[in-house]
């Protein structure tokens, strides 16, 4: 959840309604963006 926040700049309780499944997607988006190129 920590990554959402840095990368998206999301707040907390904008992922309250994510399930883990959602979470991990989001999560592999987070990397994706951020990793170098």
């Amino acid at each position: 959840m920590a990554d959402l926040a840095i990368v998206f700049h999301w707040p907390p309780s904008a992922m309250d309604d994510l399930t883990v499944l959602d979470l991990m997607d989001w999560r592999e988006r987070a990397r994706v963006r951020n990793s170098a190129e």
